[in-house]
């Protein structure tokens, strides 16, 4: 396993296999993506503190299961996505039946030093989906950033005929978008760097429109006014972070209509009072994901698009390379994968050694 040992530094440890119990299967991790939220920890930049097994955007294959879980609803052999989340079952979001906001949640890799770059975990079936059929295992873990993507657009509330503003062409932000075309929106992408633009324009948008610090000028207004006969769109999301963004989502978003936060930062958010109430508009958050099913299936239905946001591959030895291209600002990096195991051959042996050792 690669553990994060202190700031920028990874450690290659040796872990025993682990062995199969009841509800909970060995997996073989297959592909690892990363994320922003993999730098901060890295950098040490993070609430949870080191060390740290980094790791939560994974695909597996079923290694071996416990006997009680033989023959029901997985086998071995079975290409896998796992949920990262474990949420507490007991605080008022959990009551209502919104885990994804637990006040108490646990992440692999994030919260808890047991996370996906390693060879081999131990994972609960409940929290286990099987791929789609067509699915490839090294395409699987952006079902995680799209369920992100996903949480966003049903927090928004989007459907068909809406004209929507996406803040930020990151993965986050074109995911939202894919999900958005396939619900039938009409959809203008906005974000500084005009490459992200481009593919935006690429997977559908209606129109891209670079950020200057004058964002939006005079041609740009003019355009979001044609684009929406001047009422503005009904809905705005916003995947950058920026607190800038934020208030030029609220400015811009028609009266009545939603602006949702799914970009992270500590920065501070400065609105006039009279923002809200005078619009009548719905500020939301958006955290994590209930939608793991849809997200599989959306991916597997946009696989080159999907497939076109992984820039770089890295293997399992060269973490370090990886995690200092994804915090490069001079790079054009989506999506970087790290490829941690080929499929084997003798997966069942494996598989019938740990069975044995249970």
């Amino acid at each position: 396993m690669a553990r994060t040992v202190s700031k920028e530094t990874i450690r290659y440890d040796e872990a025993p296999i682990p062995a199969p119990e009841p509800g909970r299967a060995v997996v073989r991790v297959r592909s690892v993506t990363l994320c922003g939220t993999d730098v901060h920890i890295w950098e040490d930049d993070y609430a949870t503190p080191l060390p740290m097994v980094q790791g939560h955007e994974f695909s597996a294959t079923i290694a071996a299961l416990h006997p009680d879980d033989e023959g029901g609803a997985f086998a071995v052999g079975d290409h896998v996505a796992v949920s990262p989340y474990a949420a507490c079952g007991r605080c008022y979001a959990c009551s209502i039946g919104r885990p994804n906001a637990c006040g108490s949640m646990s992440v692999y890799g994030c919260y808890e030093d047991d996370g996906a770059l390693a060879e081999f975990m131990l994972v609960p079936l409940d929290r286990t989906r099987r791929l789609p059929e067509g699915l490839p295992v090294d395409l699987a873990p952006l079902w995680e950033p799209v369920s992100i993507s996903l949480q966003a657009v049903r927090r928004g509330r989007a459907e068909a005929g809406e004209r929507v503003l996406v803040s930020g062409a990151g993965p986050i932000g074109l995911f939202a978008l894919l999900a958005l075309r396939e619900l039938g929106c009409s959809v203008v992408v906005v974000d500084t760097d005009r490459e992200r633009l481009a593919i935006a324009a690429g997977l559908g948008a209606e129109a891209t429109l670079a950020v200057a610090p004058s964002f939006p000028d005079a041609a740009q207004r003019h355009l979001i006014d044609e684009w929406t006969d001047g009422q503005g769109p009904s809905l705005v999301i916003d995947a950058t972070g920026a607190p800038a963004s934020l208030r030029t989502a609220v400015d811009l978003v028609a009266p009545a209509g939603r602006v949702v936060a799914v970009g992270i930062s500590d920065r501070e958010l400065v609105l006039s009072m009279r923002s809200l109430p005078v619009k009548e508009i719905d500020l939301l958050g958006s955290r994590n994901s209930q939608h793991m099913d849809e997200a599989l299936d959306l991916l597997a239905r946009n696989q080159e698009a999907c497939r076109a946001l992984i820039t770089h591959r890295f293997g399992f030895d060269e973490l370090d390379a990886a995690f200092r291209l994804l915090r490069d600002r001079t790079q054009r990096v989506g999506k970087i994968a790290i490829d941690i195991s080929a499929p084997s051959p003798d997966e069942p042996s494996l598989a019938a050694a740990l069975g044995e050792s249970a």
